[in-house]
C-alpha cells in the first residue's frame, strides 16, 4: 500500500520525500516493507512513475504525494512517487507547491534593490493569491534616510514591510512571529541574504553563504535547488535559488493596475472607465502622482511593466489532449 509523504527536495530527476508516523498508520508502515517510522521521520529517494508524465503532472517541492517503497536496504531507502495529492496552490518561480505565504527578501543596499523586480514579485504573489511579507535586509548598513525612502515607497504596497539584519537577532523577532506555524517560501534576488537569514531562523542550519561579485556588484547563487526545511513546530521554510530577472505570466497589460493598491484607491475618480493611467485626460492616479500621494518609483515601474506586457507576442501553449474538451466524439 502506498505511503503518504511530502517532497522536500528535487534534484536531477530525483525527489526526496519525507514521511513520518503522523502521515501514515502503523499498519501502512508495516505493509511497506517493515519500516516503522517514528516521530523523527524518514526521507526516501524517489523517482516519479511514468503515469505522472503521461498525465503531464510534474512533482514540485511541497507536494503531498503517495509513493511506493522499492528498496528498504538502500541508503537512503528508495521509492517511486505514484500520485500527487491535490495542491492548495503552486508557484512557477520558484517552483513550489502548498505554501501559506511568501517572504520577499531584498537587500537595502549592497546590492541595491531593483524596484522593478520587487514590484514584479509583489504582483506575481498577488496573482496567486498568496500573502506576502516584504523584508528589507542589511539594516545594519543602511542610513535613516534610506530606510525612510523605502518606507515611503512601499508603505502602500498592500503587504507587511519589515526592516531586518541577519546580524541582529532582535530585528528578526517580528518575522519569526509571522512565520510561526506556516509554510513560507523565502525568495528574492541573488545577494539579498536568503541563506544567512535561514541560518538565523533555523538553529543548527549551515546553509552556504557567499560574497557579492566585485565586478558587477551582484550576488552569487549559493542555493541551487528548491528545498523545504523544518524550522520548528509546524513551521517550514522553502529555500530557493536567487535570480536577477522575473517575467510575469498569466496577466494582461490592462490588468496590472489592479495590483497597485494605491492606484485602486483613487482610480474610481478617473474621467474614463478603464483608464490605464498613462496619457488619458482626467486621470486621478496621475493627479495623485503629481500631489505626491503615489510614489514616482512605483508609477514608473507600472508604466515599464505595462509597456513590456503590451508589446509581448502572444503565447501559444500546447493543447493538453487529456482534457475532456479534446476527447473524440463518438
Amino acid at each position: 500500500m502506498p505511503l503518504k509523504g511530502k517532497i522536500i527536495k528535487s534534484i536531477s530527476g530525483f525527489y526526496e520525500v519525507y514521511t513520518d508516523s503522523s502521515m501514515n498508520t502503523e499498519a501502512d508502515m508495516t505493509g511497506a516493507g517493515g519500516i516503522v517510522c517514528d516521530a523523527a521521520g524518514l526521507v526516501y529517494r524517489c523517482r516519479a512513475k511514468g503515469v505522472l508524465r503521461a498525465l503531464h503532472q510534474k512533482p514540485l517541492v511541497g507536494d503531498d504525494v503517495l509513493f511506493d517503497v522499492t528498496d528498504t536496504a538502500a541508503v537512503p531507502p528508495e521509492g517511486n512517487v505514484v500520485s500527487l495529492l491535490p495542491r492548495r496552490n503552486e508557484l512557477v518561480r520558484p517552483y513550489v507547491a502548498n505554501v501559506d505565504q511568501a517572504c520577499l527578501l531584498f537587500a537595502i543596499t549592497n546590492p541595491a534593490p531593483s524596484y522593478n523586480m520587487l514590484d514584479r514579485f509583489l504582483i506575481s504573489m498577488k496573482i496567486k493569491g498568496l500573502p506576502a511579507v516584504l523584508c528589507f535586509n542589511k539594516l545594519d548598513l543602511a542610513s535613516e534616510e534610506r530606510i525612510r525612502e523605502l518606507r515611503e515607497v512601499y508603505e502602500q504596497c498592500g503587504c507587511r514591510v519589515l526592516f531586518i539584519s541577519t546580524k541582529d537577532p532582535d530585528s528578526l523577532e517580528e518575522l519569526r512571529r509571522i512565520l510561526r506555524g506556516k509554510t513560507s517560501v523565502i525568495t528574492g534576488p541573488s545577494g539579498a541574504g536568503k541563506s544567512s537569514l535561514i541560518n538565523r531562523l533555523i538553529p543548527g542550519s549551515r546553509r552556504e553563504t557567499g560574497e557579492l561579485s566585485r565586478k558587477i556588484a551582484r550576488g552569487r547563487n549559493t542555493t541551487r535547488t528548491v528545498e523545504l526545511l523544518a524550522a520548528g513546530n509546524d513551521t517550514y521554510l522553502v529555500d530557493t535559488p536567487g535570480f536577477t530577472s522575473l517575467y510575469l505570466q498569466d496577466i494582461e497589460a490592462e490588468d496590472v493596475k489592479a495590483y497597485y493598491p494605491e492606484f485602486v484607491r483613487v482610480q474610481e475618480q478617473c474621467r474614463f472607465q478603464g483608464c490605464n493611467h498613462l496619457a488619458e485626460p482626467g486621470c486621478a492616479v496621475k493627479a495623485a502622482l503629481r500631489d505626491g500621494e503615489i510614489s514616482c518609483i512605483r508609477y514608473q515601474n507600472y508604466t515599464e511593466i505595462f509597456a513590456e506586457l503590451k508589446d509581448r507576442k502572444p503565447i501559444y501553449r500546447k493543447r493538453d489532449l487529456s482534457k475532456p474538451e479534446f476527447a473524440k466524439k463518438r
